[in-house]
């Protein structure tokens, strides 16, 4: 068991607000998006929308690749004054290409504390290593320190496997897993779980995102990989849990019983049948305990490879 959270008394969440902007015409609009308490913000939210290049969705679109940004301050940002409002600081664009089409944009939206821990990075290939693009960590600062001074190259660490493999990865106890290169200093933050994916964009270049959730303020309580490929599942439009764990359940998959969805069967069989990011909030279809989830398609050399979900 990675995390030790009981279901009856939620953890307060690193991410705040997940939202999906999906393209519409010329500009992108609000697909989904899950905002808790936070209804004035929501409701601002609604009433958006972005051009290519404008604010930080439509940055994401135009740059094709994973934006961080730590402060809205005298930004590009286009709802800070709401953001101010909600007590949110700092946010990060994650785009979903299928080839040289945008089918979405990802949007998680962080508020900042003394006691805010987890990490959300996004690393770079350059000159045939990932390096550290940039990376919201919270009061993880030495965690911030260290990883600013790591290099990986293919195969090694988090990032690195995912590189190699081109599919997500989720990873155990980080402080003391060996294969965690950053373990020492992810222990000293409290840090457990990981989670890394691949962000595939237009031109090529290697993009992967890690999440990095702690006990005190995960980033979710249970992490899902799905496998939509046709040589893993026998054929197209089915998905198969291939590694998952939950704060309560521990492990979610086995081979012994394995787990399958077709296309638009419940939450996962939407995001298979569209290959748009979903973010859902409490309702019937989320699983028991959960108050949200977010969803999101990997597409590889332009078709569905892997669904990764997280609950909260």
């Amino acid at each position: 068991m990675m995390m030790d959270i009981a279901l009856d008394k939620p953890a307060r969440t690193f991410i705040e607000v997940a939202e999906v902007w999906v393209p519409e015409g010329d500009r992108l609009v609000l697909g989904s998006g899950n905002y808790g308490a936070l209804a004035d913000f929501a409701a601002v939210s609604g009433e958006e929308s972005f051009g290519r290049g404008e604010g930080l969705p439509g940055k994401a679109w135009a740059e094709a690749r994973p934006v961080v940004l730590k402060g809205f301050e005298g930004s590009y940002f286009k709802r800070t004054e709401a953001a101010r409002a909600a007590g949110l600081t700092s946010a990060v664009a994650i785009p979903v290409f299928a080839g040289a089409e945008l089918k979405a944009v990802l949007v998680v939206l962080c508020g900042d504390d003394a006691n805010r821990t987890g990490a959300i990075e996004v690393w770079k290939e350059k000159g045939g290593l990932l390096t550290l693009d940039d990376g919201y960590y919270g009061a993880a600062k030495h965690f911030e320190w260290v990883s600013q001074h790591t290099q990986f190259p293919r195969g090694q660490g988090l990032p690195g496997g995912v590189w190699a493999a081109e599919t997500p990865m989720l990873m155990r106890d980080l402080g003391a897993g060996y294969r965690f290169i950053r373990a020492e200093s992810a222990g000293q933050a409290g840090l457990t779980t990981g989670l890394g994916f691949p962000v595939p964009v237009p031109g090529g270049k290697a993009f992967v995102v890690t999440l990095l959730s702690a006990r005190g303020t995960p980033i979710a309580r249970r992490f899902e990989l799905w496998d939509a490929r046709a040589s893993r599942v026998g054929k197209a439009h089915e998905a198969v849990l291939v590694d998952g764990i939950c704060a309560r359940e521990g492990p979610l998959w086995s081979e012994d019983a394995e787990r399958r969805v077709g296309a638009w069967q419940g939450l996962i069989g939407r995001v298979l049948g569209t290959g748009v990011p979903l973010v859902e909030g409490k309702q019937p279809g989320l699983a028991a305990g959960y108050d949200s989830m977010v969803a999101l398609p990997i597409h590889v050399g332009g078709e569905l490879s892997h669904i990764v979900a997280w609950y909260c």
